[in-house]
């Protein structure tokens, strides 16, 4: 039996190549056209796969339907909340979990540190948008004409002098995170106050949240903070694959960390 499910689910990257005809499945699958056959037609029952008129055979839209409805019913703070909190646990940092939405990038999830000095950071709490790390890391990931718009509308208050001075000079930092696929923030809002993160992505690679580790300079340099970034990036990493569903792969050879 698991050996004619997995031969059934097997069909179905196939055929997200394009249409394939029950030749070409058979010898896919390595199997005999009647058995294909049998396959194919158990897909086709449950709406998985459809057979055209010319005798092709493509995914159905049952599939889809299943897809997106799975994608509506995804809670990326739920998912990712025992990620953080492990994190938290393994380095004693304050950790953030933030979203893009409606020109704004909100805290939704925050595991605190264990050391005196708390950030004044909240869930719900809009965060700084031209230098918070999470923020640069979610706004990278837009389309280059809605980032660009976006730039050019927005107040550039200088919090510290390490702040983002202006629109082109943060599109620059957003192309620099964009390319290097995480963010940090080394006093930008705070004198005091360093972050990093990295991105959560979905099954189609867009960015569907940012992860961060803060702390004051009292607690850790920003340097020794730094040091920590290929842990954040592993648990980001951690948690999109558990978002978006993938399979790891004992044959996958990790990527290598940025430098």
């Amino acid at each position: 039996m698991s050996q004619t499910v997995d031969r059934a689910l097997s069909i179905l990257p196939l055929l997200a190549q394009g249409p394939a005809d029950l030749g070409q499945v058979a010898e896919r699958l390595g199997v005999h056209k009647s058995t294909a056959l049998r396959l194919l037609r158990t897909l086709h029952e449950h709406g998985l796969v459809y057979r055209q008129e010319d005798q092709r055979y493509r995914l159905g839209a049952r599939l889809f339907a299943l897809a997106q409805e799975a994608v509506e019913n995804l809670d990326v703070r739920e998912i990712a909340h025992p990620h953080l909190v492990s994190l938290n646990e393994q380095i004693g940092h304050t950790v953030h979990l933030a979203v893009y939405e409606e020109g704004e990038v909100l805290y939704i999830d925050k595991v605190e540190s264990r050391y005196p000095v708390r950030m004044y950071s909240r869930i719900g709490k809009p965060v700084a948008i031209t230098v918070a790390a999470v923020a640069k890391l979610l706004l990278a990931d837009l389309p280059e004409p809605e980032r660009r718009t976006l730039a050019e509308k927005l107040d550039y208050p200088m919090y510290t002098s390490r702040s983002i001075p202006n629109a082109a000079a943060f599109l620059k930092e957003l192309a620099v995170v964009r390319e290097q696929g995480w963010a940090c923030d080394l006093g930008g809002h705070e004198e005091s106050i360093n972050c990093i993160g990295a991105p959560v992505r979905g099954a189609d690679g867009r960015v569907v949240a940012a992860m961060s580790v803060s702390a004051p300079n009292v607690v850790v340099t920003a340097e020794e903070l730094l040091t920590l970034l290929p842990l954040v990036r592993r648990t980001a990493d951690a948690i999109s694959r558990e978002y978006s569903g993938a399979v790891p792969d004992s044959k996958t050879v990790p990527p290598k960390e940025s430098q």
